[in-house]
C-alpha cells in the first residue's frame, strides 16, 4: 500500500509541476508579450476582414496584467475593429478591404454598426470586394456593402426574410409534473407565456411580428441602397426564393460575378495593378487593429471620455466580458467619476437584462455619476429589461434602428416538483417553529401566502422600475406603464415612444458625450478592468475548456445551446428583470 501511495504522490507531484511550469510560461509570455513584433503595413495593401473570432464589443482588460495571458481570444472587440477601419480610410498604404468567406457571430445591431463603418470607408473611393462559397442571410447583409460581390458557381444564397421561434412548456409541465411557478406583475402577459400556455397569444404574435418586421425593414433599406434594388423587389425575391442559386442571385442583381476564389484574387490584383503571377500584399483586420491599438497607447490627450461596456446577462458579483456584475460596473463608474481627466461617461449596453437587484445597484451608481459628469448610453444588439433599467436615467440614449429594447417588466419563476414527487411516491413533510419559517421548497406545493408576499415584491420592483424610467425619460408613470408590460421594441420604434433619444452608433454617443462635456480634443478610456483570481485563471486553461468543446462535438451546437440555457435558468437567483425567452432571429 505504501508503494502505491508513493506512486500516486509522484504522479500528483508531476502534474502540479507541469501545471506550475505552464503557468510560469504564461506569466513570462504576458510580461514580454508587449515587446513582440508589430505587424507592418506595406504600401498597396488590402485588409482582409475576417471576424469569426469576434462577437463582443469589448474584449476586456484585467487589473492584474498577467491575467491577459490566460484570457480567451486575441483581445480584440468589435469597437476596436470599427475604430481601425476608420483609421484605414486615411491610411495611404491601405487601398481596399477584402471580405473573404466571412463568418460572423455578431448580432444584427452589431452587424449594422460594422456595415455602416464599411459604408463610410467606401466613401473615400477605396474599394471593398466580397467573395463567398455560400451566403447566409446575415453574412449577405454585411457583404452587400461591397462594390463587387462574388459567389462560387456551385454556392448558394439564403435570402428569405426573418423568422423566430419560441418554445412553450405548458403541456410538458403537465406530463412530467415539473412545473414553473410564475409570479408576475398583473398585466405582464407575454413574458411568461411559454410557461402558462401551449401556443402564442395573438398579442404576443403581434409584438414579435412587429419586431421582426422592423429589423427586416432596416436590413432591406441598407441592401436596397447598396445594390440599387427597390425594397418591393427585395421582398419579392425573398418571398419567391429568387436568389437561391448563383445564377438567380445575379439575375436579381444581388451579386455581381459568379466565379471561383482564384478569379476573385486575380480581380483584386487587377485593381491594385499587380501582375497576375505575383501575390498582392494583405494584412488581417486583427493584425491591423492590433497595430493601431499599440500606436494609440502612445498618444493620449488630457481630456478623456470613459467608455464602460455592460455586455451579457446581469448577475450579481464581479462580472466578466460575458456577464454584467455590479462590482466591476460600479467600480468603473466610481473610477470614472473621480478621475478629473475623464469629462464624461458613455455606457455601452449589450444585454437582455437579468437580476433586478443588481440592475438597481448599477442604476444608483449611474445616478450618482450623472450628478458629477454627463452619462450617455449607446445600445447594441439588446438593451432590454434590466438592460434598459441601467440605461433609463442617462442624459441621452442612442440605439441602432434594429436594437432590441424596452421589455420593461419584472417576474419571478420558481421550479416546483411537487406533482412529480407525488407521482413517483415521494412525500415531503416540514417541521417549523413559526408559520413563515420554511424557505421555499420545490418539493412542496407553493403556499398561497408565500405567493402573495412574493407577488408584493414583484409589484414593488415593477413600480420602482417604471418610476425610474418615468423620471429618467421625463414621462408620467401612466405613460411608461402603457408602453411597458414587458413589451419589446426596436430602436426605430423606441424613438417614437420616448424610450430612446437618437438613432446612432457608439461613436455618435461618444461625440454627444464630448459635446455635453464641452470638450473637442479627447481620447477614450475603456472600462471595466476585471479583478480576477487565481481560480478564475485556472478555469480558462485548455484542459478545462476542452470539456465544452467535447460536448459540442458529441451532441451538436444546437443541443449544446439548450444545455447552456438550462444552466442559465438554474443560475438565476432573485426577482428577474430579463427577457424571459431568447429571441433568435433567423
Amino acid at each position: 500500500m505504501r508503494f502505491l501511495g508513493n506512486v500516486v504522490a509522484t504522479i500528483v507531484g508531476l502534474f502540479v509541476f507541469c501545471l506550475l511550469t505552464l503557468i510560469g510560461i504564461g506569466l513570462i509570455a504576458a510580461v514580454v508579450g508587449g515587446d513582440s513584433e508589430v505587424a507592418t503595413v506595406e504600401n498597396n495593401s488590402v485588409i482582409e476582414l475576417n471576424l469569426g473570432e469576434v462577437s463582443l464589443d469589448y474584449a476586456g482588460k484585467f487589473k492584474k496584467p498577467w491575467m491577459s495571458a490566460f484570457s480567451q481570444g486575441d483581445g480584440l472587440g468589435l469597437t476596436d475593429i470599427i475604430n481601425a477601419i476608420a483609421i484605414a480610410k486615411t491610411d495611404n498604404n491601405i487601398k481596399g478591404i477584402s471580405i473573404l468567406n466571412n463568418y460572423t457571430a455578431l448580432g444584427m445591431a452589431q452587424t449594422k454598426e460594422l456595415r455602416d463603418a464599411l459604408e463610410d470607408f467606401k466613401k473615400t473611393g477605396k474599394f471593398i470586394m466580397a467573395y463567398a462559397n455560400t451566403y447566409s442571410q446575415k453574412e449577405y447583409y454585411l457583404n452587400s456593402v461591397a462594390n463587387t460581390i462574388y459567389l462560387n458557381p456551385v454556392g448558394d444564397m439564403d435570402f428569405k426574410g426573418l423568422s423566430s421561434e419560441i418554445m412553450f412548456y405548458k403541456d410538458l409541465q403537465e406530463k412530467t409534473g415539473i412545473k414553473m411557478e410564475v409570479i408576475r406583475h398583473g398585466k405582464y402577459k407575454s413574458a411568461v407565456e411559454p410557461f402558462l400556455e401551449n401556443k402564442m397569444s395573438d398579442a404576443n404574435r403581434e409584438q414579435v411580428t412587429a419586431l421582426l418586421q422592423s429589423v427586416w425593414n432596416t436590413t432591406l433599406e441598407d441592401i436596397s441602397k447598396s445594390r440599387k434594388v427597390t425594397i418591393v423587389q427585395l421582398n419579392d425575391i425573398a418571398n419567391q426564393l429568387m436568389a437561391r442559386t448563383p445564377t438567380l442571385a445575379k439575375q436579381q442583381k444581388l451579386i455581381d460575378i459568379i466565379g471561383y476564389e482564384d478569379e476573385y484574387h486575380n480581380a483584386i490584383k487587377k485593381v491594385l495593378k499587380v501582375a497576375q503571377k505575383d501575390d498582392y500584399k494583405k494584412i488581417s483586420i486583427a493584425d491591423y487593429t492590433t497595430k493601431q491599438l499599440q500606436e494609440a497607447d502612445l498618444s493620449t490627450t488630457d481630456d478623456q471620455i470613459a467608455v464602460i461596456y455592460a455586455q451579457g446577462e446581469i448577475q450579481s458579483g464581479e462580472g466578466d466580458v460575458n456577464t454584467i456584475g455590479e462590482i466591476s460596473m460600479n467600480r468603473s463608474l466610481q473610477d470614472a467619476r473621480k478621475d478629473k481627466n475623464i469629462k464624461a461617461v458613455v455606457l455601452r449596453i449589450n444585454s437582455p437584462g437579468g437580476n433586478a437587484l443588481t440592475s438597481d445597484l448599477i442604476w444608483r451608481e449611474i445616478e450618482l455619476t450623472k450628478k458629477v459628469k454627463p452619462v450617455v448610453v449607446s445600445m447594441g444588439n439588446y438593451a432590454a429589461s434590466g438592460g434598459y433599467y441601467i440605461a433609463c436615467n442617462a442624459n441621452q440614449i442612442f440605439a441602432e434602428k434594429n436594437t432590441i429594447t424596452g421589455s420593461i417588466g419584472v417576474f419571478g419563476i420558481l421550479p416546483n416538483f411537487s406533482q412529480l414527487t407525488s407521482k413517483i411516491g415521494i412525500n415531503i413533510e416540514q417541521v417549523k417553529t413559526n408559520e413563515n419559517a420554511p424557505e421555499y421548497s420545490p418539493f412542496v406545493p407553493i403556499d398561497d401566502k408565500f405567493k402573495a408576499v412574493t407577488l408584493e415584491g414583484v409589484e414593488h420592483i415593477y413600480k420602482t422600475f417604471v418610476g425610474h424610467v418615468a423620471e429618467g425619460r421625463k414621462m408620467s408613470f401612466a405613460q411608461v406603464d402603457s408602453i411597458a408590460q414587458g413589451r419589446i421594441w426596436t430602436g426605430s420604434e423606441a424613438i417614437k415612444i420616448g424610450l430612446v433619444d437618437k438613432i446612432g452608433n457608439l461613436n455618435d454617443a461618444i461625440q454627444a458625450a464630448a459635446t455635453l462635456a464641452k470638450t473637442k480634443e479627447y481620447s477614450t478610456k475603456n472600462f471595466p478592468e476585471f479583478n480576477k483570481s487565481f481560480e478564475d485563471m485556472l478555469s480558462k486553461l485548455p484542459f478545462v475548456q476542452s470539456k465544452s468543446d467535447f460536448i459540442k462535438e458529441e451532441i451538436g451546437i444546437e443541443n449544446y445551446k439548450i444545455i447552456q440555457q438550462v444552466k442559465k435558468l438554474q443560475a438565476r437567483k432573485g426577482i428577474q428583470a430579463i427577457m424571459p425567452y431568447e429571441i433568435d432571429i433567423r
